[in-house]
């Protein structure tokens, strides 16, 4: 019988060029761009150089037009050595996302042949007061002429400041609610435009997060890349193709992780013998490989589901986000004891892929808020 559950070739050879690539060029690095506060530009150099930074581009633009799986692959390979790293071809995802879906043949020239040359695109939609309830931002656009000027401000937003072109999410008519919202893209140099301090964060440390500020930006109507009063729809049809990145991301996470403790428990000898030979360490991981089995098995038919822009991808992108990270947490919290006092200190990678794995479970929507979408949308069976 035909293995209907097995890649093709292709993504197993993608996997392995990634993943030697991560090695060489990533790994050696991570731990100074994590304990440095640093953008990982070894990384960014890499990607770039490889065709891997923005890897979604369509062809057309000067991307390598990769479908959702082979990025998938991609930020679960780089995330395995390097959590922030993995976020340049996620967080460039993300941010050109509501432009492949929204914008006209014009549009897409200009930003994307751009950013496949290596300026990176960032996704403004949280706000102070409005993260899990994102349609009560704040950052208002008003039209002025045959353009629009734009203010307010956005929060948490990944790689600010490093990339150049910002989809921006802004209320037009509060009075309409999430109908009165527009997509826009923003460009770093737009006079008005300015960045607040990197956030100190728990994780992720290489990847800067900071306040995005928008003064009186003037922007021409050609900055629209939603209809009128679409924008929010826009911004969630996004979210169901990108949160598969973060359950990517959270694959990565894990696996390098286990990777570390599986090695370790041969390694250290206590009582006479590997660590590895007694039953309470065997559980442990062999649950760490089970659970990671199944998170990547669930999160490769999302990916699958988001190429063909399924009906049940919201279940399903929300699902192997909220069980991706779940399981990225334990096995990463579960890797730091197995390593005991050395896990615990940065000597080993473990300590910093728990602190990574945290943030899986909160950003593009808290694991909370991934239930909700799923108990809105379940499949029949």
């Amino acid at each position: 019988m035909e293995n209907l559950f097995d890649i093709p070739s292709e993504y197993k050879d993608l996997r392995a060029s990634v993943r030697a690539l991560a090695e060489k060029e990533i790994a050696p690095f991570a731990k100074a761009v994590d304990e440095d506060h640093r953008f990982p530009q070894e990384a960014a150099d890499a990607l770039q150089k490889a065709g891997l930074a923005a890897a979604h581009v369509p062809t057309e633009f000067g991307g390598d037009g990769a479908d959702a799986l082979a990025v998938v692959i991609i930020i679960e390979e780089v995330a395995r050595v390097c959590g922030a790293s993995s976020l340049i071809p996620a967080v460039n995802k993300l941010g050109s996302l509501p432009l492949m879906l929204g914008g006209n043949k014009d549009q897409k020239q200009r930003w994307l042949s751009q950013l496949a040359q290596g300026k990176g695109f960032s996704y403004c939609l949280s706000e102070s007061d409005a993260g899990s309830d994102a349609s009560a931002l704040r950052t208002k656009v008003e039209r002025d002429g045959d353009g629009w000027i734009l203010n307010g401000s956005k929060k948490w937003i990944s790689n600010a400041g490093i990339s150049e072109f910002y989809t921006v999410i802004a209320q037009g008519d509060a009075s309409l609610g999430s109908k009165g919202i527009t997509a826009f893209v923003v460009e770093k140099s737009d006079p008005g435009v300015s960045f607040g301090a990197p956030e100190k964060k728990m994780g992720f440390r290489g990847s800067p997060t900071r306040e995005v500020y928008f003064d009186n930006v003037k922007l021409a109507d050609d900055r629209r890349i939603s209809e009128i009063g679409e924008g929010f729809a826009l911004a969630m049809n996004t979210l169901d193709h990108t949160r598969i990145t973060i359950a990517a991301q959270a694959l990565g996470l894990a696996q390098g992780a286990l990777d570390v403790a599986t090695k370790y428990s041969h390694e250290r000898k206590q009582f006479g013998k590997e660590i590895f030979d007694f039953q309470g360490v065997q559980f442990m991981l062999a649950d760490m490989a089970m659970n990671i089995e199944a998170a990547r098995q669930l999160t490769y038919v999302a990916a699958s589901k988001s190429e063909s822009n399924e009906k049940d991808l919201r279940f399903f992108s929300a699902a192997s986000k909220c069980f991706a990270s779940d399981v990225a947490m334990k096995v990463t919290t579960d890797a730091v004891q197995i390593l005991g006092g050395y896990g615990y200190v940065s000597d080993y990678p473990v300590e910093r892929m728990m602190r990574d794995a945290k943030l899986t479970q909160i950003y593009e929507g808290t694991n909370q808020i991934q239930r909700i979408v799923m108990a809105r949308n379940l499949p029949n069976a």
